[in-house]
């Protein structure tokens, strides 16, 4: 479980096919210090299991599926990455309950510059919005964001200057993919109320 604070930008060192997946390397410095082979971490909010490391990088395999339902396939070699390490049990939850387990790919619609903030409106597949609501918490590329705005298929986020420069939204532009995970606690009240309206039925 992570909590959506991202600890840390890491860069991707090399892509290497194997099979239908794809193993990346990628360059960090804080997720290493306590990584072990068998660790997780969270890419760009995609929570991948470390299968070989060193002082400077570590290299997660993603499989089919996972290129299916992210955007991971699309990442270039120099591409920036947004990493989190697990939660620790003695930890404050500064963010919210995210999983690494992305729901769907989302499009960034427009970034508005405001005085000191930005404004971002992403685009996503009708069938969750039922996970959205106003001031409600989505993970976007692993970053635990608020939602501003709700529209019929968009919805936007406020991002302070400190979440700009220490993310890779700052490298976002309009087109971009985005990896987007709702909030869980949404699909569990979801789950309940189709339960009891089954029983009722």
């Amino acid at each position: 479980m992570f909590t959506g604070l991202i600890e840390e930008t890491g860069v991707l060192e090399d892509k290497i096919p194997e099979g239908d997946g794809l193993r990346l390397v990628i360059n960090a410095n804080k997720v290493l210090d306590d990584a072990l082979i068998g660790s997780s971490i969270s890419v760009n909010g995609v929570c991948l299991t470390v299968v070989k490391k060193n002082k400077k990088s570590f290299s997660v395999d993603t499989i089919e599926e996972t290129l299916k339902k992210t955007n991971l396939g699309q990442l270039k070699i120099g591409s920036r990455v947004n990493l989190e390490r697990p939660l620790k049990a003695e930890e404050r939850l500064g963010g919210h309950f995210v999983l690494g387990h992305i729901d769907t790919v989302g499009k960034i619609e427009n970034i508005k510059e405001l005085s000191i903030s930005r404004f971002i409106t992403i685009s996503f597949p009708d069938q969750f919005k039922k996970y959205l609501i106003y001031v409600g918490s989505v993970a976007i590329d692993g970053v635990s964001m608020t939602v501003a705005e709700l529209k019929e298929n968009t919805f936007s986020i406020g991002v302070i200057p400190h979440t700009w420069e220490n993310t890779i939204f700052s490298a976002k532009l309009a087109g971009d993919t985005v990896n987007l995970e709702f909030d869980v606690l949404g699909k569990y009240v979801e789950r309940i109320m189709n339960d009891k309206a089954d029983v009722v039925s």
